[in-house]
């Protein structure tokens, strides 16, 4: 039998559970979030489980914040360094291992409804195909959350201060948990309070609501429909509107207070009858163990980020033929730039210089053909797109962003996209050009349709970011 390594982080905590010879050990140790640990403190995080747990052959680990595709790989990357013997990493969310977490077994679509700090919904098919609605945080969501739940009692109670001149009884209990002593002192409080002291007042508004406070119920029927609605919207994205659904309850919110969780469950029910709703019972770690168990069953060194039995989305082409192109050698004159006196170096890098117009000149057709796509593009009210990543991306975005100033060109007109967004203007983005799904995603928000010109710079021509925008541009 294979070691296994099933291991959760959460906001809270992070489980690992480590299997061997049929008997589980447990381990607990401190939160994790990926988006909120540096490298060094991710490594060091993932050491700390190593050092207490032997050395397993399969390691699957959800974390919370591993969001995209480029998450993933930043985790996987550290986990292999971390356990570089084992034979099979799955690095992936804390909601792929949440929803694995279930006893049922049987090959169903699944969607995990998650209240608890945060929400979202996640769904997944029998053949890996995924689903997401929600996980965008506090600010642009966390609907049905404790989060929002605790941050809307406090919208209501000072509201009804204001129009009505009365303090209510929901207010009451939120003052005395706070220790505070006027409705004043809350504008301090919560301009310093983390999300998990805002979601921790949620426990206010059941108990308000178990002695019938006409304010907590509004909110918390409110919080039902809300969780309900996006279970289904998630559902109906995975799974179309009629195909039978399991329903997994999951997070402190759903799972420490019954009565609530059964709201939700019906009102599921009652946007998709026939549908499972129950509590998921396991912890998500051992969702995480059953991955690895799976990942067990693979061939050897298959260590992936996507989802189990999920192929990738975007077909990039095969470039191997493009490893030994120029761009990606040592230039044969500067093989001894270091030992060439300054002047002489400078002479190289002029005559090197000096043979660019001749080679442009050599694509002078496709230039032409090039310049004739955008002209008519924007005579029919289409726009030019540059695609690069690193400084072929900020290329790009520096020579759209001089057409508004330069040409009183409409800002819409011409667009630069970096792999990495923003950020990666400044400073080096790891991976952010690996990410063919990330390109495609750029491709899709702009809306670039068969109108646009859409244009991928890559000095190799190997750039995944840039095929994944090809492939979807022409798509569209």
């Amino acid at each position: 039998m294979a070691d296994l390594l099933g291991i959760e982080c959460g906001a809270t905590r992070t489980v690992a559970l480590f299997e061997q010879a049929n008997e589980v050990q447990r381990a607990v140790f401190g939160p994790a979030n990926l988006r909120l640990l540096s490298d060094r403190q991710l490594a060091a995080h993932l050491r700390k489980i190593a050092k207490a747990i032997d050395l397993p052959e399969a390691v699957t680990i959800g974390m919370a914040g591993a969001r995209t595709t480029a998450d993933k790989k930043r985790l996987l990357k550290a986990a292999v360094k971390v356990w570089p013997k084992a034979s099979h990493i799955h690095a992936t969310n804390d909601l792929e291992t949440a929803l694995a977490a279930d006893t049922q077994r049987k090959p169903l679509d699944r969607v995990l409804v998650l209240s608890g700090t945060g929400s979202c919904c996640f769904g997944q098919a029998p053949d890996g195909t995924t689903a997401k609605l929600g996980g965008w945080g506090h600010i642009l969501g966390d609907k049905g959350s404790g989060y929002e739940i605790g941050l809307r009692a406090l919208k209501a109670c000072v509201f009804y201060l204001d129009r009505d001149g009365t303090w209510s009884a929901l207010g009451q209990r939120i003052l005395r948990r706070l220790q505070l002593n006027s409705p004043d002192q809350l504008i301090d409080w919560v301009a310093g309070a983390a999300k998990p002291e805002i979601a921790d007042l949620a426990r206010e508004v059941f108990a308000a609501h178990a002695r019938r406070d006409k304010i907590s119920t509004d909110i918390l029927d409110g919080a039902a429909s809300t969780l309900a609605k996006d279970a289904c919207a998630c559902a109906r994205k995975l799974a179309g509107k009629t195909k039978p659904v399991r329903f997994l309850l999951a997070g402190s919110v759903l799972l420490k207070q019954p009565k609530f969780a059964a709201k939700v469950a019906k009102a599921i029910r009652s946007r998709r009858p026939g549908s499972q709703v129950v509590p998921l019972k396991n912890e998500s770690a051992t969702g995480a163990l059953e991955l690895a168990r799976h990942l067990a069953k693979r061939p050897s060194s298959d260590k992936v980020t996507t989802p189990l039995g999920q192929a990738p989305a975007i077909p990039v082409p095969e470039l191997a033929q493009l490893g030994q192109a120029p761009t990606e050698q040592r230039h044969p004159r500067s093989m001894n730039l270091d030992r060439l006196p300054l002047g002489q170096a400078i002479d190289l890098f002029l005559d090197e210089d000096s043979r660019i117009p001749a080679a442009i000149k050599a694509e002078k057709t496709k230039l032409l053909r090039v310049v004739r796509w955008v002209v008519d593009a924007f005579k029919n009210g289409g726009r030019l797109f540059y695609s690069g990543a690193g400084t072929s991306g900020r290329l790009g975005v520096l020579d759209a962003s001089e057409c508004p100033p330069t040409f009183r060109a409409d800002p819409e007109q011409v667009q630069g996209i970096i792999a990495g967004g923003f950020p990666a203007l400044c400073q080096a983005v790891e991976g952010a050009e690996d990410n063919a799904e990330a390109g495609a995603e750029a491709v899709r928000f702009r809306e670039i349709g068969k109108q646009d010109v859409f244009i991928g710079i890559a000095a190799s021509g190997r750039t995944p970011f840039i095929w994944g925008g090809i492939w979807e541009a022409n798509k569209r």
